[in-house]
């Protein structure tokens, strides 16, 4: 074979790799299509109790393919001005709470990252600017669900940032824009909560815990109809969407995982309920696909 004819052949071998679905990976077999994820992840002592909701985490990923990695966007990474993905080799411990049981800090999520993947998104993304950066890990939002989920910590994680200069149709269409990873055996996990107002969340005031559900409620409903536009104008709800979202960054997860949906998509709801000792916090969770 001549110098020339094995150079092009390859350099069309790398492109082709670059290219590939699976490529990344480095398989040719077919991955089949990642399902989408949204966590209500609630209390960061969910991390080191056994009860219902841990538990329907635990089944919401029971049956799947195995994923060849993990993105994470949750409501404790936000950034200002820009979209970062974590590009680091390995993710730091990222205890971002305080006040809690000297049990919670000694939990360890010891994984590795994917630099690679996030390389790829930091080009493939053309609507906005997505920048690397090493100097993040997984917070609570990522770790307090994925040790229920994936106690073995043997898939490489890593985490993505919610741009808090952006509206909320700037985060629904990246999602959409992201979904590409489903079929490449990534598996999208994004990690806030519905309803998340804790200034409401100890009071014993029974209306509370009424447009918590009410909210709650028609959110899924407008899931289930496949209602994203009146998702992304929470407003529309009314004062029960004004209270349930409250400062927000733990409901725009869930646009991120409305955005990667794709229209065959069926989804399945898990822990419905509304915690007995929170009133203003939804703990639903979404499986699309």
């Amino acid at each position: 074979m001549k110098r020339s004819t094995f150079i092009k052949l390859t350099s069309m071998t790398i492109t082709g790799a670059l290219l590939h679905p699976n490529s990344l990976f480095g398989s040719s077999v077919h991955t089949p299509r990642m399902p989408v994820l949204f966590m209500g992840h609630g209390s960061p002592m969910n991390a080191i109790e056994d009860n219902a909701f841990t538990k329907g985490w635990a089944e919401a990923v029971k049956g799947i393919p195995s994923p060849k990695a993990i993105l994470v966007v949750s409501a404790h990474w936000e950034t200002v001005r820009k979209t970062k993905v974590f590009s680091g080799v390995q993710p730091k411990m990222i205890y971002d709470m305080s006040g809690f049981p000297k049990a919670l800090y000694e939990v360890r999520y010891e994984v590795e990252g994917q630099p690679q993947l996030a390389q790829e998104i930091h080009r493939k993304i053309h609507s906005t600017t997505i920048e690397t950066t090493e100097d993040w890990g997984l917070d609570h939002g990522a770790w307090s669900v994925l040790v229920k989920m994936f106690p073995q910590a043997n898939i490489p994680c890593f985490q993505l940032s919610l741009n808090t200069t952006r509206d909320l149709n700037y985060h629904y269409e990246l999602g959409k824009e992201l979904g590409y990873l489903r079929d490449q055996g990534v598996l999208i996990v994004a990690s806030g909560n519905i309803v998340h107002n804790l200034r409401y969340a100890f009071t014993p005031d029974p209306s509370v815990r009424t447009w918590t559900q009410d909210f709650d409620l028609q959110v899924a409903d407008a899931i289930q109809n496949k209602a994203h536009e009146k998702l992304i104008d929470y407003k529309q709800f009314g004062q029960a969407g004004l209270l349930s979202v409250n400062s927000g960054e733990h409901y725009v997860p869930l646009l991120y995982a409305l955005g990667a949906q794709r229209n065959d998509d069926e989804v399945t709801f898990i822990n419905h309920e509304i915690p007995v000792d929170f009133n203003a916090i939804s703990m639903r969770c979404l499986k699309i696909g």
